[in-house]
């Protein structure tokens, strides 16, 4: 995908080079929300570059402007884009809708059986998940892969995820179905999210304090258990 400002296209190993940046901004990002995320390195990032599950956003004169990558789960019954991220320089212009879009693209291409699923915190991520046919679901909706779940060991709210035996946490999950098992029950539960988007959005925010109060309850509770 091309415009003026932006070419987005699968990534390669042409693109390596961008592979420590994206991971720094990815870090920081998660930071400056004060949530957490799966850490990644950058030669994790490299391979999915290799691999050809990854896109790439870059202004016409080259320069790095976002990124996301594909990874698959349960024998690929099951497909996540993860890592979305965005240079600070080129936020709110539209640009993170234009990256899910190829992302997800390229997702139906290479497993185009598979449910898409996603986990975020990001009301603009919801937004665009829901234009995509994402609708919201429980965390027993996903893969059961461990390895999936292992990588959430670095995110600050692990221990939040753990004490609630992996059913629930910050992120929302979301979910794509190519072939819904009940279509007609499925397609109401995206009509109505699309249509309730940002009531569904404001208790996702209750949610969120609600899981941070009791992330810095253990955190005071762990800290005076260290004292004594």
């Amino acid at each position: 995908m091309t415009n003026q400002k932006f070419i987005i296209k699968p990534a390669g190993e042409q693109h390596h080079s961008y592979a420590e940046t994206i991971t720094k901004e990815m870090e920081l990002s998660a930071q400056a929300r004060g949530t957490g995320i799966a850490k990644r390195s950058p030669e994790y990032i490299k391979t999915k570059m290799s691999e050809g599950k990854a896109v790439i956003a870059l202004t016409p004169e080259g320069k790095w402007t976002g990124f996301c990558y594909i990874e698959a789960w349960g024998h690929g019954k099951f497909v996540a884009n993860s890592g979305l991220i965005v240079s600070p320089e080129f936020r709110k212009c539209g640009l993170a809708r234009e990256i899910k879009r190829e992302v997800f693209k390229l997702s139906r291409q290479k497993y185009p059986e598979s449910k898409i699923f996603g986990l975020t915190t990001g009301a603009a991520v919801m937004k665009i998940n829901s234009e995509l046919g994402y609708y919201p679901v429980s965390y027993s909706d996903l893969t059961t892969d461990d390895e999936f779940w292992k990588g959430c060991k670095s995110c600050v709210n692990y221990e939040i995820l753990m004490s609630k035996n992996r059913q629930n946490c910050l992120c929302t999950a979301m979910l794509y179905e190519p072939k819904p098992e009940k279509k007609s029950v499925q397609t109401k539960l995206r009509e109505d999210f699309q249509k309730n988007i940002q009531l569904f959005i404001n208790l996702m925010k209750v949610k969120k304090d609600v899981f941070l109060k009791f992330r810095k309850k253990r955190e005071l509770e762990n800290s005076d258990q260290e004292k004594k």
